[in-house]
């Protein structure tokens, strides 16, 4: 593989960081304050829910995020922070992936109607399914430093 500067996997690499800045900066950016003692990203979440065109995005929401809202709250900005921290570090970098995935697919059913959002979570979900096949934690990661995967 030819490439300019860096070589394919540096570039994978690079590629995984950003993405992991990404889901830094989404962590950065919200109101835990909010979000903890107020419940205000959950409510959001369940107004858009609750207004959904497919069923199964609102009985799900009802049995699996409406009776732990605070849990739930904690859950998500957590896993925003924890993708971030493993995506820039390398560290599972796997793991890290899928999770970010499956987060990013989770969102872009629940705004399924918000465009503003579709193209973040379809450009990182695309991020990711590419850094994980392409094996990006080869380079400049603890995965790799450590012998894992």
């Amino acid at each position: 593989m030819d490439a300019i500067g860096l070589n394919g996997a540096e570039w994978l690499a690079v590629l995984r960081i950003g993405l992991g800045l990404w889901w830094l900066e989404s962590w950065r950016h919200k109101d835990r304050k909010a979000w903890f003692e107020r419940g205000t990203g959950i409510a959001w979440a369940a107004d858009i829910a609750e207004k959904h065109r497919w069923n199964a995005v609102r009985s799900g929401f009802d049995v699996v995020v409406r009776p732990r809202p605070r849990t739930m709250a904690y859950v998500v900005v957590y896993a925003e922070l924890a993708l971030g921290l493993g995506l820039v570090a390398g560290f599972l970098t796997p793991v890290a992936l899928i999770g970010g995935l499956l987060l990013n697919l989770l969102y872009l059913t629940l705004m399924i109607h918000d465009w503003a959002e579709q193209g973040q979570n379809a450009m990182m979900a695309l991020i990711s399914v590419v850094a994980l096949f392409a094996m990006s934690w080869q380079t400049w990661s603890f995965d790799h430093a450590i012998g894992l995967f």
